[in-house]
């Protein structure tokens, strides 16, 4: 690999406003990282693309994906663009021979994400996909605790995920309101939380649920209109883990005052408890861990777990900047020392992760 990872990102633009997730979380997350060089952007019109590379510091801008993924010394394709466009922009970059990372879902359906998975295995490339809770120093350092076995044999857990849900979207929103665009509570809130809970406690060998849709109607927030909804904004299943564990799951959106996910884990010899005002992915994740009779203690999180240099920014970049961090070592052949290992959040998870959303 070379010095600095050279990167082209397709979807951060200025044109959003500040409020699309590329330029939220992967423009500042990239640009703290030192083995990183943002180097090209691609949008969907020339104008946007040549504001966006100037605002980001990138040398080049494109609006045609092809053109940016024939570059060849771009050595990491990004993109952060609706999910019902990540197939057709991820095969180009994959097509082209590019390492490519992909936002979570990685595609609209299961179907999709076999196909982009399988061809970048058939190309022998690195991948990354947008699962970066897994990157969180809190979630790290949890997974590190209950492998050393500091609450015992899991016994059960019960994770709970409130969004607050919208009944009124402006009219560039109302794709979302559509099943077969892929991103929902199912897919968004549901698989992001779902990963971080198997990646602390393994994977699902059964699953019982159920997925509804509660508010089945969207305001117009700019047309005064209506749009009818079939996306799911409600998800409850019991399962259990490959370690024999027993978990139960409530996800919703719904318009409440407030939002939050708590992940209780119960062990044989004591409680571990993940909370966050946000979603697991972005944090801050709180620890409380508390033996069996007795009131929970919180937990700081020791600097080993943090990968990326002070001044990074908090919130969105910080996670996408770990998981970042850990794909540069995961592609050089070397682990990350106390922080949870090789990476392993690829296309290939994405699928495993699909599967257990498509099961659900």
């Amino acid at each position: 690999m070379p010095e600095k990872l050279q990167v082209g990102i397709v979807g951060a633009s200025v044109s959003g406003g500040g409020n699309s997730w590329g330029e939220r979380a992967h423009i500042p997350g990239l640009k703290a990282l030192p083995d990183f060089e943002i180097r090209a952007v691609c949008t969907a019109h020339e104008e946007t693309a040549k504001a966006s590379a100037e605002a980001f510091g990138a040398e080049f801008a494109y609006d045609d994906i092809n053109e940016m993924v024939a570059r060849d010394d771009l050595d990491l394709i990004v993109v952060s663009v609706r999910v019902p466009n990540h197939r057709e922009l991820v095969m180009a970059a994959l097509a082209a021979g590019k390492n490519t990372f992909c936002e979570w879902p990685l595609g609209a359906n299961l179907a999709e994400a076999e196909e982009m998975s399988l061809e970048a295995r058939q190309h022998g490339l690195h991948t990354m996909v947008g699962l970066q809770a897994r990157s969180d120093p809190a979630l790290l350092y949890a997974r590190d605790l209950i492998q050393q076995g500091k609450i015992g044999e899991v016994l059960t857990a019960n994770l709970t995920v409130f969004g607050a849900g919208q009944v009124e979207r402006p009219s560039e929103r109302v794709w979302a309101a559509d099943r077969k665009a892929g991103a929902n509570t199912l897919t968004i809130a549901a698989g992001h939380n779902l990963d971080t809970l198997c990646f602390l406690l393994g994977e699902f060998v059964e699953v019982t649920g159920r997925v509804t849709t509660r508010v089945k109607e969207w305001r117009l927030s700019d047309t005064g209109g209506s749009v009818k909804v079939d996306a799911p904004d409600s998800v409850s299943f019991a399962g259990s883990l490959q370690s024999g564990a027993e978990v139960s799951v409530h996800v919703v959106s719904m318009p409440a005052a407030q939002g939050g996910v708590r992940l209780t884990i119960f062990g044989r010899e004591g409680t571990l408890s993940v909370g966050t005002a946000m979603m697991t992915n972005i944090g801050p994740n709180l620890l409380s861990l508390a033996a069996p009779g007795a009131a929970p203690e919180d937990l700081t999180i020791p600097d080993s777990y943090r990968l990326v240099p002070e001044g990074t920014p908090p919130g969105p970049p910080l996670n996408v900047a770990q998981a970042y961090a850990r794909f540069a070592d995961a592609a050089n052949g070397s682990a990350a020392q106390n922080a949870g290992g090789m990476f392993a959040a690829d296309f290939d998870l994405a699928v495993r992760r699909h599967r257990l959303l498509d099961a659900v």
